[in-house]
């Protein structure tokens, strides 16, 4: 509260002069246990005492791309049943928001009927809850290690070997949890009435377009995903992880384009709902040209782009990884 004669008194029960706030400020720098003046010191105490640390609320470019190579290098040296762990783990959360979606969306038939552009706007505006749910308890997906993995490669952190290992293994992780996924909504009875009918719909729809089109709708999408990626690594603060992950994600749902590990919950779901579509038509038609098209995305749009921008591929001598502090390394898998 301010007095009259222009002091401030806190709950603590010393009184702060003005000026003294002041030199707390100008020796902020200086630890607070050093200081032979009680209330300086009492000052220093409540603003944290010892250095100035840098509150930026984001990394710069460089430095979130060096992040995401040293994330990918982590991911990549995971012993194999940890990155199994970690992908069966992400395929769940992305049934969890491919679900939440489907449930929603699926539930409006009115809204669908009136206006399908409100429809496609709810379901791409919740979906992106799974890829947060990831990013933030360190779960893995192939679409992101497309993109980390060879960005640690180009720099230099892992072996062509290590690369293979981290796709293959988080790719087989992510169709065990989302398949699981699958089969958990159907069991549970949430597959019925409007959310069965969308889940259809979306399976046949995905299965109708050909090779060309499907692989370059597969380039558009893991780019914004990995960039998704990217903008929540960027950020210092769950608020800023939260927008970074959303606006790309909810884009790339609503015009509709294809991700490998969404379609490995959103195919499953629509054929147990009785889509008629067989597994056959499911790999060929879908499965094998997404999963071309996310891995150009991110092993040379993203990855080696960045690399050529701000890494080894550009000739950027003295800028690894190995540079990046471990508290910068929040890089989601």
């Amino acid at each position: 509260r301010r007095k009259s004669e222009g002091v401030f008194r806190e709950s603590a029960g010393f009184v702060l002069d003005p000026m003294l706030l002041l030199h707390a400020l100008l020796f902020s720098g200086v630890e607070a246990s050093s200081m032979p003046n009680q209330p300086l010191r009492q000052v220093l105490a409540l603003h944290g005492g010892g250095s100035v640390v840098d509150a930026a609320t984001v990394k710069s470019p460089s430095d979130t791309y060096h992040g995401m190579a040293a994330k990918g290098r982590d991911n990549a040296k995971m012993p194999i049943s940890k990155i199994l762990h970690q992908s069966i783990m992400g395929g769940c959360y992305v049934g969890f928001g491919g679900l939440l979606s489907t449930v929603v969306a699926g539930s409006s038939p009115g809204i669908a009927a009136a206006n399908p552009g409100i429809q496609k706007f709810i379901f791409a505006a919740l979906f992106p809850v799974n890829l947060l749910l990831i990013l933030m308890s360190g779960g893995q997906l192939f679409t992101g290690n497309s993109a980390a993995v060879p960005a640690a490669f180009y720099e230099g952190l892992v072996t062509f070997e290590e690369l293979v290992k981290s796709w293959g293994v988080s790719y087989v992780g992510n169709v065990i949890g989302c398949g699981l996924f699958a089969f958990a909504a159907r069991y549970t009875g949430i597959l019925s009435y409007g959310v069965k009918d969308l889940a259809v719909a979306t399976a046949v729809k995905k299965c109708s377009s050909t090779f060309g089109p499907t692989v370059a709708k597969a380039i558009m999408c893991n780019w914004l995903v990995c960039m998704a990626v990217w903008l929540a690594g960027a950020a210092n603060d769950l608020t800023g992880k939260m927008v970074g992950i959303w606006f790309p994600i909810s884009t790339f749902v609503a015009i509709g384009l294809e991700h490998s590990v969404a379609n490995m919950f959103l195919l499953p779901l629509g054929m147990l709902g009785g889509a008629k579509i067989s597994f056959f038509t499911a790999i060929i038609k879908n499965f094998i040209p997404v999963t071309i098209g996310n891995a150009i995305a991110g092993a040379l749009v993203v990855a080696a782009g960045y690399s050529y921008q701000f890494g080894k591929l550009g000739n950027n001598a003295g800028q690894g990884a190995s540079r990046v502090p471990k508290s910068m390394l929040d890089m989601p898998a």
